[in-house]
C-alpha cells in the first residue's frame, strides 16, 4: 500500500485537474440563467433587442442578482433608446460588481449617459475609472479612459472639455516608463488627431489643417500601419465640420466602414450635398451597429431621428 500511494495521489491529482479544466470549458446548462444570458447576447448583437430582453428578464427571474444579466439588459435598453430603464439595470450591475468587473459597469453606465449626450454625467463615472487605473500605474489604460471621455465631450458639443481630457490622456500616456519612440509618436498622432477635430468643431479650418499635417507626420514616424485607417477618418471629419462635404465624402469612404459614426457622418455629408437617397442608405448601415461604445452612442440616436424624419425606418 505504501508503494502505491504516490501513484494513487498522482492519479487523483490528474483527475482533479482534468475535472477543473472540463468545468472551465463546459458550456452553461441549457435553460440556466447563464445560458439565457449567452443566448440574449447573441440576439442583441443581431439587433433583436426585445428578444434579448425577454431572455434577460427570464434569467433575472431565476437569479435576481446575476451581474451579467443586469449589465446586458442595460446595454440592450440603451440600444432601444430606453435610457432611464437602462440605468436602473446598470445601477444593479454596479452594486453587484466584483473588483474585477466594477470598471466595466462604470464604463457601461457612462456610455448610457453618452447616448443621451449627457457628458458631465458620463464624466463622473469615467473619472472613477481613470482614477482607478492611474492608482495602479496603468498609464495606457488611464490614458485610454481620458480619451474616451474626451470623445464623449467632443461629440456632445463641448470641444473645450474635450481638449482638457485629450491633453490629460496624452500627458498620462507619456508617463509610462520605457515608452518607445514609436509609441511616443503614436500618442502624438492621437493628440494631434484630437486637436485637429477640436479645431474643426470650433470652425478654425486653418488650424485644423495644421494639426492634420502634424498628425500625418507623427503617424509616419510611428510606423504603425494598423493606425493608418484613422487618418482618412480625420481628414473626412475635418472636411465635414469645415463645410467641404465633397471632400468629406471622398475621405470618409476610405475610412472604417464598420464604424457607425463614420457612416452617420457620411450620411450627413450626402444629405448636405443633396443626395438624400445615399444619405438614407448610410443611415441604415449605421443603424445596423449594436455596439455599446462612444461611436454608436452618438451615431445611433442621430440616425434614428434621421430615418424617422425621412420615413426610412
Amino acid at each position: 500500500m505504501l508503494r502505491t500511494a504516490p501513484a494513487l495521489f498522482l492519479l487523483l491529482a490528474l483527475l482533479a485537474a482534468a475535472l477543473c479544466f472540463a468545468q472551465q470549458g463546459t458550456a452553461p446548462l441549457p435553460g440556466s440563467p447563464a445560458d439565457l444570458v449567452k443566448q440574449g447576447e447573441k440576439l442583441n448583437s443581431e439587433g433583436k433587442q426585445d428578444e434579448a430582453l425577454a431572455l434577460y428578464e427570464k434569467a433575472l427571474n431565476q437569479s435576481p442578482t446575476l451581474y451579467e444579466a443586469h449589465l446586458d439588459a442595460g446595454i440592450a435598453l440603451d440600444l432601444k433608446g430606453d435610457y432611464t430603464q437602462a440605468r436602473e439595470h446598470f445601477n444593479h450591475a454596479l452594486s453587484l460588481a466584483t473588483p474585477d468587473t466594477k470598471q466595466q459597469a462604470q464604463r457601461a453606465m457612462a456610455m448610457s449617459y453618452a447616448f443621451e449626450g449627457k457628458a458631465d454625467e458620463a464624466a463622473r463615472l469615467e473619472q472613477q475609472v481613470f482614477d482607478g487605473r492611474l492608482a495602479k500605474s496603468d498609464f495606457d489604460g488611464a490614458a485610454g479612459t481620458a480619451n474616451e471621455l474626451a470623445r464623449i465631450y467632443l461629440e456632445s458639443g463641448n470641444p473645450d472639455q474635450a481638449y482638457k481630457w485629450y491633453k490629460l490622456g496624452y500627458e498620462t500616456a507619456l508617463r509610462k516608463p520605457g515608452l518607445s519612440d514609436a509609441d511616443k509618436n503614436l500618442w502624438l498622432f492621437r493628440w494631434e488627431h484630437a486637436q485637429a477635430r477640436i479645431a474643426a468643431r470650433h470652425g478654425s479650418a486653418a488650424e485644423a489643417q495644421q494639426r492634420v499635417a502634424a498628425a500625418k507626420a507623427a503617424l509616419e514616424k510611428a510606423n504603425n500601419p494598423e493606425q493608418a485607417r484613422f487618418y482618412p477618418y480625420l481628414t473626412g471629419y475635418v472636411a465635414f465640420y469645415t463645410g467641404d462635404y465633397k471632400a468629406a465624402i471622398a475621405d470618409l469612404q476610405k475610412a472604417d466602414q464598420n464604424d457607425p459614426l463614420i457612416l452617420a457622418l457620411l450620411g450627413e455629408a450626402c444629405e448636405k450635398s443633396g443626395d438624400k437617397t445615399q444619405a438614407t442608405e448610410y443611415y441604415r448601415k449605421a443603424r445596423a451597429s449594436n455596439a455599446h461604445n462612444p461611436t454608436n452612442a452618438f451615431a445611433r440616436p442621430l440616425v434614428r431621428k434621421k430615418l424617422a424624419a425621412s420615413g426610412g425606418m
